[in-house]
């Protein structure tokens, strides 16, 4: 079983806490600082995102951020350097989230092979083709790297049945429809949904899309999922803040403390 899996499933910690972060938001050595005091401070799993100028998953929040690197510069091998001196210095592991045409652009095996030499865990591809699954998962698997599958609300449930079958670890749930970060109450289904996809199979569910408060990650949390993604939100605290890793850091010990049911 990948880390990713294994951290999901720790029993010490019921549900995990996955903040996402944009790769080179605001600058480089930033994201270094931020990866530090995130892993210090009760991330169980840090997803970070490539800067990519058409993120059509993405709320505005984290589009903006995205275009703020790549003004920059910001581009992979950047990226891959700064976490291969990171990686071994942390205990949180890194799933990548991208989408599939920067991959092709690299080489489907050529980028695979690259995160994993940098120390990454898992990846996130929210446009993969169900088509393009086994490849990328077969190659993904010799890296040992976790490809980690998208489910929508919208999602029928032969397609659900599909997906699960072709997962090769743990699922990302989206919460609400729509794109990152909108801040829209979670379905109403979703309870639901997850009874459905438990009662189907025994991996782990991280949940993610538009939770942006601890009031929020604490009612998700009790929905019997096994992680939830805060992207957007974290977005935001390093937008308006004066001191980037100290309030990224408070956000989210609160965060933690919300979803361990500490409020």
């Amino acid at each position: 079983m990948n880390i990713i899996s294994k951290t999901l499933q720790n029993p010490s910690s019921p549900c995990s806490l996955i903040p996402f972060i944009t790769a080179g938001y605001p600058t480089l050595q930033t994201t270094v600082d931020i990866l530090y005091t995130l892993d210090s401070k009760g991330a169980d799993i840090i997803e970070l995102g490539i800067p990519y100028s058409d993120a059509l998953a993405d709320g505005p929040t984290i589009q903006d951020a995205s275009k703020a690197a790549i003004k920059q510069g910001v581009h992979l091998d950047q990226i891959l350097y700064l976490l291969k001196k990171v990686t071994p210095e942390i205990t949180t592991p890194i799933v990548i989230f991208t989408y599939y045409n920067p991959i092709l652009a690299v080489g489907t095996m050529s980028f695979i092979s690259k995160i994993s030499k940098s120390g990454v865990k898992g990846l996130v591809i929210p446009d993969l083709p169900l088509e393009e699954v086994d490849y990328v998962s077969q190659l993904c698997s010799s890296f040992k790297i976790e490809l980690i599958l998208f489910i929508a609300p919208t999602s029928s449930k032969s397609r659900i049945i599909s997906i699960l079958a072709k997962s090769p670890g743990c699922i990302y749930l989206v919460s609400s429809n729509g794109v990152t970060g909108m801040g829209q109450q979670v379905d109403k289904q979703i309870g639901n949904l997850v009874k459905f996809i438990k009662n189907r199979t025994d991996k782990s569910i991280m949940l993610g899309f538009g939770i942006a408060s601890t009031d929020q990650a604490y009612n998700v949390s009790q929905l019997n999922i096994d992680g939830i993604v805060v992207g957007s939100a974290f977005i935001r605290q390093i937008s308006k803040s004066d001191n980037i890793a100290l309030d990224v850091g408070v956000f989210c010990e609160k965060l933690k403390l919300a979803i361990s049911s500490k409020l």
